[in-house]
């Protein structure tokens, strides 16, 4: 710990002193980047200007883009403004839907219908919905009562109909989370183009991906154990076969009000972005804010860890960001959709709490993380995928771990 601390304080430091020389060489080299890591920052405001004003701060230093605001996808003149221009400058990027529309706004159908042609591979795909697995924990269903909901889903006074009040068990819950997100017309939308279809999470990445998404960005913050999300999100793109990504988040809620939250240092964004490196990350990205301050919530510190991430990654001599595979798998029981954040997390839904086999499963699943590291894939028991080929090791929830 001590070596990879004096590590981040170097490279930072450098960064600072030399950014003339450094941002000079990288960009030179940026077409050079391999195709197979993203790495960049999201974009929260709805003003085109300030979009501007941070893809010409990172385009150095990044690859991505993120368009994380809906408001801006109600509006086709700002949303192909912001595109261009993040075209223009050399980025991938991905927009944010709340959801596709075929009615409210028809223009959604003809932009995507021609954003390949128009942007080639530079458009990722759609980042759609945001965070349905926590918000499925968290408050019973996998979309909020503020956000829009498929016409199926509301009632008269356009309340959300408790559609998994009178689920009876974990495979029913896993069943209809699946069904449910799969079925939504912005899902099939996506898929009958063979859009890609990307979101955030911060629990239930499993059945993220089986519901059709293909990648996921573990959520790293909120005072989380980063071993044990990146281990469940690797786990299940592993398994599941598909890409997975980690997205540096708030630190921790601000104690002061609970609509705030305490973002990381610039160091401390670095190690995140290493450790998600080493743990085989196709996307990394730096979640920003909409702020009174130019760049959002983002600050020098923060641009220099970006920077001097991203010369890490392109020196060669890469000994300090040498690759950890997931060799071993621990095995969660089939539908288990416990949150894992403590103990007494959630499974499925508010009304239901931690089980007989959650204490086991807590005191395992520690014991491998700090014997294993990032070589722990946490994974479920699922007859649809033969995930006995991929790991060295084994071990079942149940199992006696000493």
């Amino acid at each position: 710990m001590k070596r990879i601390w004096l590590l981040l304080c170097t490279v930072l430091l450098a960064s600072t002193v030399c950014f003339p020389i450094v941002y000079l060489h990288y960009t030179n080299e940026k077409n050079a980047v391999d195709e197979d890591f993203f790495f960049g920052v999201s974009f929260g405001s709805d003003k085109p200007s300030e979009a501007k004003l941070l893809i010409d701060k990172v385009k150095g230093y990044t690859n991505l883009l993120v368009i994380n605001n809906w408001d801006i996808c109600t509006n086709k003149t700002i949303l192909n403004e912001i595109c261009e221009y993040a075209y223009d400058a050399d980025l991938y990027f991905m927009v944010f839907f709340d959801w596709v529309s075929r009615v409210v706004y028809p223009w959604h159908q003809t932009w995507l219908d021609t954003a390949e042609e128009r942007f080639g591979d530079k458009f990722l795909g759609v980042y759609l919905f945001d965070e349905p697995g926590g918000k499925q924990i968290d408050t019973g269903y996998w979309k909020t009562s503020n956000q829009t909901i498929d016409p199926r889903h509301w009632n008269g006074d356009h309340d959300i109909i408790d559609i998994f009040e009178n689920v009876s068990d974990y495979s029913e819950a896993a069943e209809l989370f699946v069904a449910d997100i799969s079925s939504m017309n912005s899902t099939k939308d996506l898929k009958r183009r063979n859009i890609p279809m990307f979101t955030s999470d911060y629990a239930l990445y499993w059945f993220d991906y089986l519901a059709g998404y293909d990648a996921v960005f573990v959520e790293l913050g909120w005072n989380h154990r980063t071993t044990k999300h990146i281990a469940l999100g690797r786990g299940a793109a592993n398994v599941q076969e598909k890409d997975w990504g980690a997205i540096i988040v708030w630190k921790s809620l601000d104690p002061e009000d609970e609509n705030k939250g305490i973002y990381k240092t610039g160091p401390e964004m670095l190690q995140d972005m290493i450790v998600s490196y080493q743990a085989g990350a196709k996307y990394v990205i730096i979640f920003n804010f909409p702020h009174e301050k130019p760049y959002g919530i983002l600050e020098k510190e923060h641009f220099n860890a970006m920077e001097a991430f991203w010369n890490m990654t392109r020196s060669p001599n890469k000994n300090s960001l040498e690759k950890v595979s997931g060799e071993v798998a621990f095995v969660l029981p089939k539908d288990y959709g416990w949150g894992m954040r403590w103990l007494s997390d959630k499974i499925w839904k508010p009304a239901w709490g931690p089980d007989n086999q959650s204490l086991p499963i807590w005191e395992n699943m520690n014991k491998l993380i700090e014997r294993c590291g990032l070589r722990l894939d946490i994974i479920y028991n699922d007859t649809r995928f033969d995930f006995m080929k991929k790991y060295s090791e084994v071990y079942y929830w149940n199992s006696v771990i000493d």
